[in-house]
Formats: structure tokens, C-alpha cells, sequence
């Protein structure tokens, strides 16, 4: 067989074709969809957690073909048009800037090692370092606290107390068991009067909170030593760019004119 030369104007028309279908990855009753689209989807899918992969690639191409043409009904229909549709329209594409600005913000505001090192430095100051393992007996009245007391101290058990007449219903059925922790968990008055005992002390009087009268007891104490700076230096960052992001807002907004 014979195979014809084609003719001039087929190879250009063909030439020309490639690189337009290489901005585009389908094109949709004549209208195109431009790759550029395909790959911010993927990026973001990425970002996400997704591996970019040739079934990923293929995913996006259908998913951005079916919104084509549900995109073209839609225009057919007259939607994008109505007051409220294109009032969200405006609302969603000021979204999608708005996330980009903060971005930029973000990448603009990366804390230096000395401000990380001073705000953790900070953290662990404020953090204490002392962990209390408590028990206690909530009751609604002073003076009932104050009989508590009087047998505890003629030798009746704390625990058995507790079971009996606690309140709290988490640790009244342990006992009174409050396990480990930082006196700062708990509501101010408590905290304070836990942390002026001593390791097997419990509290002469009742303490008063806004859950009722409490007998307070220390078992022990332990210092717990503050997380290493690599473990919560992600935190620390994030911290750090989220007050500098709220501080260049409230900059913008004061020398915005406000009517």
C-alpha cells in the first residue's frame, strides 16, 4: 500500500495543537480547562497528606471535567447571575485571597532562634515544674467538713470517708484520689491551699470553693522536668506567628479609614 504525503496544513495544524493542549488537560465543548487549575487542586491535595500520583493526576482531571460541565448547566441556567450567588461568589474568592495573604504573612514572620529560645524559656518559668498527687473530700456545708476532719484526725480513714461523703463524683469513689498534677488545674483557692502543704499534710480547716467545702490532702510531690525545646518548638512557632499575624492586623486596621 501507498501511503500519501499529508498535506502541509495537517502537519501544522497538528503542530500547533500540542502545545495548546499542553496548557490544557481537557477541553470541554469548546471551552478549555487549563492545567494550571489540575495542579493547584493537586498541590493542595498534597498539602493535605495525598501522594501525586498518575491515579491521583486522572482523579483530578474527571473531577475538574464533571465541574466543567455542571459549570456550563449552571451558566446555561442563568446562576451565576443572581444577586445572591454572586454575592458568595465574591465571599469565597476573598477567601481564597484572604488565605493567600496570611500565607505570605506567615512565611514574612518566621520567628528567629532568640525569640523561640526566649518564649520557651518563658514557658518553663512559668510552667513550675511541681506535680502534686492530692486527695480530697468535697461536701456541701463547713461544718460537715469540719467533722470530717475531727475524725480523720481521731484516726478514721480519709478514704473510707471520702466514699462515703464525697461529692466529687469522679474521685469520691477512689477514695478521694485526685492522682498527679499541677496545682494550677485546679480553681484558685484550691491550688493555694494545696500548695502550702507538705508531703502526708492535710488541710486544719475547710477550703472553700465555688463547688463547696473541701478537705485537702497532699500524698507526695514530684518535680517533672519541662519539655525538651525540640518537642514543643512547633508550638512555639505557631504561637509566635499568630500573635505577629494578629499584631499586623490590628496595624492595618488602625490605619484603615473606618466610615
Amino acid at each position: 500500500m501507498i501511503f500519501k504525503k499529508p498535506h502541509l496544513w495537517v502537519l501544522l495544524a497538528a503542530c500547533a495543537a500540542a502545545p495548546v493542549m499542553a496548557q490544557n488537560i481537557a477541553v470541554v465543548n469548546g471551552t478549555p480547562i487549563p492545567k494550571a487549575r489540575a495542579d493547584a487542586m493537586i498541590s493542595q491535595l498534597v498539602r493535605q497528606g495525598q501522594q501525586d500520583t498518575a491515579q491521583l493526576q486522572l482523579a483530578v482531571r474527571e473531577e475538574l471535567v464533571n465541574r466543567e460541565i455542571l459549570m456550563q448547566e449552571a451558566i446555561r441556567r442563568g446562576l451565576p447571575a443572581e444577586p445572591d450567588i454572586k454575592a458568595q461568589i465574591a465571599v469565597a474568592q476573598q477567601t481564597v485571597v484572604l488565605r493567600a495573604l496570611i500565607e505570605n504573612v506567615m512565611k514574612e514572620t518566621q520567628p528567629t532562634d532568640a525569640e523561640i529560645k526566649a518564649r520557651y524559656d518563658a514557658m518553663v518559668k512559668d510552667a513550675g515544674g511541681t506535680e502534686y498527687h492530692l486527695h480530697h473530700i468535697l461536701v456541701d456545708n463547713e461544718q460537715q467538713a469540719k467533722d470530717l476532719i475531727a475524725k480523720i484526725r481521731a484516726g478514721a480513714s480519709f478514704e473510707a470517708l471520702a466514699k462515703t461523703f464525697s461529692k466529687d463524683p469522679g474521685s469520691g469513689k477512689n477514695g478521694g484520689d485526685l492522682d498527679w498534677s499541677d496545682p494550677k488545674a485546679y480553681v484558685p483557692e484550691f491550688a493555694a491551699a494545696a500548695s502550702q502543704l507538705k508531703k502526708g499534710q492535710m488541710t486544719d480547716t475547710p477550703v472553700h470553693t465555688q463547688f463547696g467545702w473541701h478537705i485537702i490532702r497532699v500524698d507526695d510531690t514530684r518535680t517533672v522536668p519541662p519539655p525538651p525545646l525540640a518537642q514543643v518548638r512547633a508550638q512555639i512557632v505557631q504561637q509566635i506567628q499568630q500573635e505577629k499575624l494578629q499584631a499586623f492586623e490590628e496595624n492595618l486596621r488602625k490605619k484603615a479609614k473606618i466610615q
